[in-house]
């Protein structure tokens, strides 16, 4: 698997019971804290590995950062947030790439490995199935609002663990179960990754609004004004292919096309399993999984959001 296809990782086959995961992400800060910015980074890179049914083995630091201005203990903050969740997801820290930059970034260039007969993608959505997602949304305003003064550092910070959460505890269960197509939920928002699951089935997608979950203070933000700079792209890429049914005002709108850092897994699975996954999933500390929407039949793929 390469870039023909919108899945979030490549896949090379090694041997018939193994099979190669490759992926790099890196981003700007959401937060100010060095720490939180590190492992956030670094479990928004390690997603991928997860949304292809993987397992983590390896990782490379990727890091961008003016040492000049800035000194290095902002950096050491950051390495040691990012080493935390490489740690935690059972994989090794190799090494890495550092360059002098106006504007820090960091993330992880990732190897992870999956048997080929078990790889997740974001195609192969039925008719019928049940949409699941395991975190909230809502990262993209609330990071924006909190650089921009409009919503307390304390207020943000009480999220942040679960948007640094690994997926990792989410893909072990749902690996016990028929899963049919699986993403994470990242810069293009709900809406784009639902889209990008739908053209790969060739199938509709119907989100319902109300059973959508979202951070605290994130409908708020988006009230008070606050937006981000991906909203409008997010808006244009799915415009063509979206009805909306649902009753909503225009700051709820705004929360489909939100992008977010180290979101969750959108699931697609039979309608028979769906909320047994959904028990594990709350049993095993996955709290936030909602069932949000259902795949039906469609000529064209496409997506329309209900009440």
């Amino acid at each position: 698997m390469g870039f023909e296809s919108s899945d979030d990782a490549a896949v090379y086959r090694i041997s018939e019971s193994a099979a190669v995961i490759s992926t790099v992400d890196f981003i700007t800060p959401p937060v100010d804290d060095p720490v939180w910015f590190g492992r956030i980074a670094a479990a928004n890179s390690l997603s991928d590995i997860y949304a292809m049914g993987g397992r983590p083995l390896t990782a490379l630091n990727l890091v961008m950062f003016p040492a000049r201005k800035l000194g290095t203990e902002l950096l050491r903050g950051i390495l040691l947030g990012g080493h935390e969740k490489v740690s935690e997801a059972g994989a090794c820290l190799a090494g890495g790439h550092s360059v002098e930059d106006e504007e820090p970034k960091y993330g992880l260039a990732v190897t992870g490995v999956v048997s080929p007969d078990r790889i997740l993608r974001n195609i192969g959505a039925r008719p019928g199935d049940h949409l699941l997602l395991t975190k909230p949304l809502g990262t993209g305003v609330l990071f924006n609002a909190c650089r921009a003064r409009k919503l307390p550092w304390p207020e943000l910070e009480r999220i942040l663990p679960e948007v640094a959460a690994l997926n990792g505890a989410a893909l072990e269960v749902a690996l016990n179960y028929d899963i049919h197509a699986c993403t994470d939920v990242t810069g293009f928002g709900i809406l784009g990754h639902s889209l990008e699951m739908a053209r790969g089935g060739q199938v509709g997608i119907e989100l319902s609004y109300g059973a959508l979950p979202f951070y605290p203070n994130a409908l708020a933000m988006y009230r008070r004004g606050q937006t981000t700079g991906s909203n409008r792209a997010n808006r244009d890429m799915v415009k063509d292919s979206l009805r909306m049914d649902a009753r909503l005002t225009d700051q709820e709108q705004e929360l489909l096309f939100d992008p977010q850092t180290s979101g969750g897994l959108l699931l697609a699975i039979p309608p028979d399993q769906a909320e047994d996954l959904l028990v594990e999933l709350h049993t095993q500390g996955v709290s936030s999984s909602r069932k949000i929407g259902r795949v039906v039949e469609s000529t064209t793929a496409g997506l329309r959001v209900v009440d």
